[in-house]
């Protein structure tokens, strides 16, 4: 069995939006603090992983949404190094309220990259042992996310705090190209309930995106992603929404 880790967390007003929930860049950055303090109490801190030349980047997310942690609200946040195989780590994070609900499940995929080449590397098993991780073979799949279509977009500029220690636009960061072409008006009467979300490229400090999208309300109501540089695709996503 994996080993899990769990910590607290105050949520503070500064991780929420005008709704007073907490921001999926907020909620990305507490859980990515959770596992960076997993690896650390297991002695692979991202120093230990550096010695092997590699780094971790996320390649996907996928979301389940029960209700959003609120502004002053005391929340646990755990995790679980789930499998992993040749390529590819599988964690998960869970977001619990105070009597122990579940707010919010996020599956993610973890890879090794070559911090010179940029290209992804093999999982050494004295990085990843400690964890306890079940080894297996198979790819695990998200659901297909589906292409914008017929949408409209909006040209965003990578800013200097947009980009972390790799030098490259943070995930968190995509979120916001993304969720903030929405507009208000959506945003303040909707409210998520299920995000999946790859990361194809890397984006780079100075370069101008376009965040492409479309709001398909047919029987449920979803949002469809894109963040563009020219014709090539960096980043997609899927987000479905419930009206309040």
């Amino acid at each position: 069995m994996a080993v899990k880790y769990t910590r607290t967390h105050e949520v503070a007003y500064y991780e929420c939006d005008v709704n007073q929930t907490m921001t999926f860049p907020a909620m990305i950055g507490v859980a990515i603090k959770t596992s960076e303090e997993q690896s650390d109490t297991l002695n692979r801190s991202a120093e230990f992983v550096h010695q092997f030349g590699l780094t971790w980047v996320i390649t996907n997310y996928h979301f389940k949404i029960n209700r959003l942690p609120k502004v002053g609200e005391v929340i646990q946040i755990a995790t679980q190094a789930m499998e992993y195989n040749k390529y590819f780590c599988y964690r998960n994070f869970w977001f619990y309220d105070e009597k122990g609900n579940e707010l919010l499940m996020i599956e993610s995929v973890f890879v090794l990259m070559d911090i010179k080449n940029r290209k992804m590397a093999s999982v050494p098993e004295e990085i990843i042992a400690p964890f306890e991780s079940e080894k297996i073979k198979r790819i695990k799949r998200f659901p297909a996310i589906t292409k914008v279509t017929n949408g409209q977009s909006l040209p965003y500029r990578v800013r200097f705090y947009d980009i972390d220690s790799n030098q490259h636009v943070n995930n968190a960061m995509y979120f916001n190209w993304m969720i903030d072409v929405l507009g208000f008006d959506f945003l303040t009467t909707h409210v998520p309930q299920a995000v999946n979300i790859r990361f194809d490229k890397e984006v780079e400090y100075g370069n101008e995106v376009m965040s492409h999208y479309e709001i398909i309300a047919e029987d449920t109501i979803e949002s469809r992603h894109e963040i563009k540089i020219g014709t090539q695709l960096y980043c997609e996503a899927n987000i479905s929404w419930i009206e309040k």
